[in-house]
């Protein structure tokens, strides 16, 4: 299965929306990782080849969370797939709710494309806001209380069924500097597989 091609049978009207083309077999993906938001050069996320930005922190720190991974590729083999909440580059500072209400269609059914996932990590903020919309919807409830992510990385939260990881950004120069918040998303990413190696 091609994400890409089959996201693109939404055809939410009008935006220019980056959707991962990669073909995956939706069986074998256990986790779903949430980023916040597509870089401005599509070659720059996760599934954009090997000198993309966005796998220069997240090799890291899955190599960090002690997962011997080289490639996007290798993350995918061990049932781990990553996406972003929002589907457009950001024009300003900071990420309109209307950017992520826009995506959200895209996020939703990307979701339903894994009927063997045990855990999705929301990573950074704006994924978290984004899987909350997707609960109201459905439920009229936050699935992830409004704490900050420090209190709640050590909750048990679940959502249908699946195990829900509130964590850090994984992605961006910075955190690669900021040294606990980089400590902290390995601890998470080593949580979440050893969840779906059980």
């Amino acid at each position: 299965m091609n994400v890409k091609e089959e996201l693109q049978k939404l055809n939410v009207g009008g935006e220019e929306f980056q959707l991962n083309c990669i073909a995956v077999n939706p069986k074998t993906i256990r986790a779903v990782m949430i980023n916040e938001i597509v870089p401005a050069n599509a070659a720059d996320d996760f599934y954009g080849g090997t000198e993309a930005a966005y796998l220069s922190t997240t090799i890291p720190l899955f190599q960090k969370a002690g997962i011997q991974v080289n490639s996007i590729q290798d993350i995918l083999d061990r049932g781990v797939y990553i996406t972003n909440a929002v589907k457009m580059p950001k024009t300003e500072s900071t990420i309109a709710k209307e950017s992520i209400a826009k995506s959200l269609p895209y996020l939703e059914r990307e979701l339903s494309l894994f009927p063997n996932v045990k855990v999705i990590m929301l990573m950074g903020d704006v994924a978290k806001k984004a899987f909350n919309m997707i609960s109201r919807k459905e439920t009229g409830k936050n699935a992830v209380p409004g704490l900050s992510t420090y209190k709640l990385r050590s909750s048990a939260i679940f959502y249908n069924g699946i195990r829900i990881i509130p964590s850090y950004i994984m992605t961006g120069r910075n955190l690669l500097i900021e040294k606990s918040k980089f400590e902290m998303a390995s601890e998470d990413i080593a949580a979440m597989y050893k969840l779906i190696s059980k």
